[in-house]
């Protein structure tokens, strides 16, 4: 077996369009609930997962594969801030 070199694909193919990047956003998210599926994940388990997804994707205003871990990072404290946890909260969890 001898080992081949990876080239960038981006290069090779034109632009996509917004419709098509949109069809590949609802492909992407369908496979993500089909697998969680087929792992006998319940329903509501699933619907509340695609709805944080749904929530980030909407929140960073952008696709999620085009997010970058510092996106996390910067936003958290914003979005999921100590002002909201409960009072004490993690000193009460044990």
């Amino acid at each position: 077996m001898a080992l081949a070199a990876v080239r960038d694909l981006r290069e090779f193919r034109d632009p996509v369009s917004a419709e098509e990047l949109e069809q590949f956003a609802t492909d992407v998210l369908a496979g993500f609930v089909l697998a969680r599926a087929s792992a006998g994940l319940a329903d509501g388990t699933i619907r509340g997962d695609v709805g944080h997804l749904d929530q980030m994707r909407a929140w960073f205003g952008r696709p999620l594969w085009d997010t970058e871990p510092a996106d996390a990072t910067g936003t958290s404290g914003r979005c999921c801030g100590a002002r909201r946890a409960a009072p004490g909260w993690p000193a009460r969890r044990r």
